[in-house]
């Protein structure tokens, strides 16, 4: 309840009529941690045969790192394989997605009267299948998927809304759980006061 009611004294002080909310989707509006385990797990017995059964770890993301980790063997085959296998099946487990309620609330209170802008490095697919799910797509003015650029460098997604939408930084709110997006948020010129850490 404490994270609760502090999200919310944070928005009645921080939005403002002319404020742009920037939202970042796994973490942060949606929990899609089990999911996406559970989608890396049935690609990987798909592929291969595991000598140990792979454990959920709630305090980590799986992703390419981790499989890369645990199947150091793999052929760049199988690890192709594995992801595309991931992707197709993720649909699957939505239903171990949770909502992030006071992040949603928040979002479907101001997709009325503000911008509301997705600002994710997830993957179009999977985001409009998450955010299908929890019936939340129509309510961003704008998404932003995904991107890399020519020589395979991340990009700095809020640089990026920036830049495409021409915003402000002074009048962008960010709503963020990853410790690097928060600092690329900052380095694009964002306030760390307009930053709330999910």
């Amino acid at each position: 309840m404490g994270k609760t009611n502090e999200i919310k004294r944070y928005v009645n002080k921080k939005i403002k009529s002319d404020s742009n909310l920037l939202f970042d989707m796994d973490g942060t509006l949606v929990d899609t941690n089990f999911a996406n385990f559970l989608s890396y797990k049935n690609a990987l017995h798909s592929v291969i045969k595991l000598e140990n059964e792979i454990q959920y770890n709630p305090n980590e993301r799986f992703n390419r790192a981790t499989l890369k980790r645990i199947s150091p063997n793999l052929t760049e085959a199988e690890y192709e394989k594995i992801i595309q296998l991931k992707e197709e099946n993720y649909k699957e487990h939505l239903s171990k997605t949770k909502l992030n309620k006071s992040v949603a609330d928040i979002l479907i209170r101001y997709s009325k009267t503000n911008k509301t802008v997705l600002v994710t490095n997830c993957r179009e697919h999977r985001a409009l299948v998450t955010l299908n799910y929890h019936n939340l797509t129509n309510k961003f003015s704008n998404l932003f998927f995904r991107q890399i650029s020519d020589n395979e460098n991340r990009i700095n997604k809020f640089k990026n809304a920036i830049s495409r939408l021409s915003l402000s930084a002074q009048m962008i709110v960010v709503f963020e759980n990853e410790q690097q997006e928060i600092e690329d948020a900052i380095h694009a010129g964002i306030s760390i006061n307009n930053v709330l850490s999910i």
